[in-house]
């Protein structure tokens, strides 16, 4: 189901907890919201109103989800960005790593491990920032 985005902060502002199989309406949810707004190039489920560890991006026309996503490694260089937020005013500059390797569940409760770069690993940074309640 299509969900209203969250820009009360004091919602993103709290913590998320672990996505269990029993919240999977949770990633419905995401993949729809992401699906029905063009401008959105990835959404965390504290945007929809769970406070879930679980995301969604939207890579080359196709949505990945990542549940319980953890950063596994990066790399030593960095970036600075300037980057939005659907839920919030404006925007912010902030420092990313330039590739991170993620280990998360998909959506088929397969746990993966990929590395991503550039906007990619911008993005799902930005994510992990909704996941701790941080707001940019």
């Amino acid at each position: 189901m299509v969900k209203e985005i969250v820009k009360d902060q004091e919602i993103l502002s709290k913590m998320c907890d672990d996505l269990t199989r029993k919240d999977m309406q949770v990633v419905r949810d995401l993949v729809d919201t992401i699906r029905s707004n063009e401008e959105c190039a990835c959404l965390a489920a504290n945007q929809i109103g769970y406070t879930k560890r679980a995301c969604a991006i939207s890579i080359n026309g196709r949505v990945l989800v990542m549940i319980n996503p953890k950063c596994v490694g990066h790399s030593q260089d960095g970036i600075e960005c300037e980057e939005g937020c659907l839920s919030l005013e404006g925007v912010q500059k902030v420092n990313r790593f330039r590739t991170i390797t993620v280990k998360y569940t998909d959506e088929k409760w397969n746990t993966k491990t990929a590395q991503y770069r550039g906007f990619e690993a911008e993005c799902i940074q930005h994510m992990f920032d909704h996941f701790e309640g941080i707001l940019i």
